[in-house]
């Protein structure tokens, strides 16, 4: 929020609770998603390699949250991620999209478990079918947290994300993970990109279950 007001504790007075109707930019992504053409450009000892994937993105509407007077819609995500042919996870990810009406801020959160968390933020109209997000190491808001081993050898600076929507109605997101490595002193850019298709619909958040059940 660029202007917290003096009354801290206060929550809004009305909120709808169906989250499906008040996710902004983010209404587009509800839903499971597959994609088969993910492009993954990754460090190696001799250099950079391209890495082909197929992803699988589940991401549910959650019940409004607030913090005091600040209201917040989101989706829960959760991206499975393996190689074209095999079974064995070659990234597994959880976290939040949030949309702030308020403010038309978009926040994302992720966490991977090789020790490593984040939450990068940018703005966009409620209606944009595009827009970009950012963390940066460092800072104490829309930052980048690592364990000891990926803070020292791959030490990630910043994190850059960028979603379109299609108007077939699929998706796509193009991401930059900047990594100074041990050994190296230019910045490493870890790109990943797919293009994601549905293949089933939201579930409604609980509160909004609730009003048809």
């Amino acid at each position: 929020m660029s202007d917290i007001p003096s009354d801290i504790y206060t929550e809004p007075a009305e909120i709808d609770v169906r989250t499906l109707g008040h996710l902004g930019p983010l209404r587009a992504l509800a839903g499971v998603w597959q994609g088969q053409r993910g492009l993954d450009v990754k460090p190696k000892a001799d250099g950079p390699r391209k890495q082909a994937y197929v992803e699988r993105i589940e991401l549910q509407p959650i019940d409004p949250q607030t913090n005091g007077p600040q209201l917040l819609y989101g989706l829960r995500y959760h991206t499975h991620v393996t190689k074209p042919d095999q079974v064995k996870t070659y990234h597994d990810q959880v976290g939040y999209w949030l949309w702030e009406p308020a403010t038309g801020t978009v926040i994302h959160t992720l966490t991977i478990p090789r020790g490593q968390i984040a939450m990068a933020s940018g703005q966009a109209a409620a209606d944009a079918k595009s827009f970009e997000l950012v963390a940066t190491q460092g800072l104490d808001t829309w930052g980048i947290c690592s364990a000891p081993f990926l803070h020292q050898a791959f030490k990630t600076t910043e994190f850059r994300i960028k979603v379109t929507v299609n108007d077939d109605g699929s998706w796509g997101y193009e991401e930059d993970t900047v990594l100074m490595i041990r050994g190296q002193s230019e910045p490493f850019h870890h790109t990943d990109r797919n293009r994601l298709t549905k293949i089933a619909e939201p579930t409604p958040n609980p509160l909004a279950a609730a009003l048809v059940a």
